[in-house]
């Protein structure tokens, strides 16, 4: 296996390089079901843990989508990577983006999983509070969990990723990140870019939904496609994985 200073998770030993950016609830180890599924002689995938964040949970920083976005880079650089792909969920979608406004040269497709787009996400006053109280309250993190996935799945498993979130995120890190994906909005710099991009949203998912990408994300991008998976809410890697995963190598298998 490869190692990193960054302490990332690496799989597969394949010729087609990706990057994988977890959104605010996940980590690096998150995207395990996810990974399992793709083929580790196509694919070497580096998921990165963000500052204060599994691997990473000790680590000082800022805890914004710049930082996460230097971090990327840095962690190509170790790998010797010169051109990637990137992978994100939802605020990670949303840091992938600010990795190709940064490096347009090296960056190849964009696979955006329920992503916040770069304009960041509008929450209403009840929202935020909510939002919020997540940084401290596990009840308010089981709340989000079963609202973003259409209030459909077993509570024990809504409960599981509550719990594991709080486990493996620092709290300061936790609440600044929701700033960071919430109120940061580069979206001038990624419009009329070219980059082929394909973002999926979850069917139940009742916030970064189809219309909102047409509204948003799809009229920036000049290369960009769009799938409402079935049965999957905020969640598709944990929801639908296999369906997930046919999507991802249909999308990430063409020439950079």
């Amino acid at each position: 296996m490869l190692k990193t200073t960054l302490n990332a998770l690496v799989l597969g030993h394949g010729p087609i390089h990706v990057i994988g950016l977890h959104g605010w609830f996940g980590n690096a180890q998150a995207w395990k079901p996810l990974a399992d599924l793709l083929d580790s002689s196509r694919y070497t995938i580096a998921y990165l843990d963000y500052r204060g964040y599994g691997a990473r949970i000790d680590v000082p920083g800022e805890w914004t989508m710049d930082e996460i976005a230097q971090d990327a880079m840095q962690l190509a650089n170790e790998l010797g990577w010169d051109r990637f792909h990137l992978m994100g969920h939802s605020m990670g979608g949303m840091a992938i983006q600010r990795v190709m406004v940064e490096a347009p040269h090296r960056v190849g497709r964009l696979f955006a999983i329920t992503p916040v787009p770069a304009s960041g996400m509008p929450l209403d006053e009840a929202t935020w509070s909510l939002f919020s109280a997540a940084a401290e309250d596990e009840a308010a993190r089981r709340a989000i969990i079963d609202s973003s996935t259409g209030g459909r799945l077993p509570k024990h498993w809504v409960a599981g990723m509550a719990m594991r979130s709080m486990k493996l995120s620092d709290k300061m890190a936790f609440a600044a990140y929701l700033v960071a994906w919430a109120k940061t909005n580069f979206a001038e710099r990624v419009s009329e870019s070219s980059t082929p991009l394909h973002i999926v949203v979850g069917e139940h998912d009742p916030a970064l939904t189809l219309e909102r990408m047409e509204a948003t994300t799809l009229r920036w991008f000049k290369n960009a496609s769009i799938e409402v998976m079935p049965n999957a809410g905020h969640y598709p890697m944990d929801e639908t994985p296999v369906a997930l995963a046919s999507s991802i190598e249909r999308f990430l298998s063409m020439e950079i």
